[in-house]
């Protein structure tokens, strides 16, 4: 059974959106441990150190996994965490890491004892079984993901129209399955087999589900587990 808080775009990063991680800290025992990933952007100082002030601020302690880690090393750290919370950044080359390392596996086997997995961007798609990505300038491209959660995933759905467009164009002409499109400032909530629900922290943003009938999309907003002020 997953439990998930996925995140498109914004939040502690990037110093926006402070109620995406109130709400995570609401599926979290109290004083959680938050084990932070980097990779996606080189373990960007900036990024890390946001990420380690916002959570202290809510009471939590980060621990980081360093980009050089190993399996061993990331089983030892995973096997202390509450939750793991993933940067935004480069998606391909973060999962080809996981897959050389032995890392995917780590994270895998953590979601299945009941740690929550979080992130932004490229740590919120890397979940699914596919992941729409911006091809590293190659033009939008479909990644396969860890598979514990199915089908897709968008982010940035609603501040990057192209890359919505891709995701739409995809799903039409069947290169990618059904999934979730989710907004800057938004966040996906998955608690195992219940009904998905979104968090959102900014006006004209949310989290839709989007599949494919014959020639026509169906895009359908999911319902709010809080909505934020």
């Amino acid at each position: 059974m997953v439990i998930a808080v996925l995140f498109g775009g914004g939040g502690a990063t990037h110093n926006q959106d402070p109620q995406l991680e109130d709400f995570l800290m609401t599926r979290l025992p109290l004083n959680p441990v938050i084990g932070h990933i980097g990779m996606a952007n080189d373990d960007n100082p900036d990024r890390i150190e946001r990420v380690t002030r916002r959570f202290r601020e809510l009471g939590g302690k980060v621990m980081h996994l360093p980009k050089e880690a190993t399996a061993d090393e990331a089983d030892i750290w995973a096997r202390g965490v509450d939750a793991i919370y993933v940067g935004g950044g480069n998606t391909a080359r973060m999962l080809t890491n996981w897959r050389k390392t032995g890392i995917d596996r780590v994270l895998t086997a953590a979601a299945r004892r009941g740690v929550v997995l979080s992130g932004v961007s490229a740590g919120a798609v890397a979940w699914f079984d596919f992941a729409l990505w911006d091809g590293g300038g190659a033009g939008y491209q479909t990644l396969a993901g860890l598979g514990l959660i199915p089908g897709s995933c968008c982010p940035h759905f609603t501040t990057e129209p192209a890359r919505a467009a891709a995701f739409r164009d995809h799903l039409k002409r069947g290169l990618i399955s059904a999934g979730y499109a989710i907004g800057d400032g938004a966040g996906l909530v998955i608690d195992g087999d219940k009904e998905r629900t979104c968090i959102v922290a900014r006006p004209n943003s949310g989290v839709w589900h989007i599949s494919c009938n014959g020639a026509d999309l169906c895009q359908t907003d999911l319902p709010n587990a809080s909505v934020a002020p």
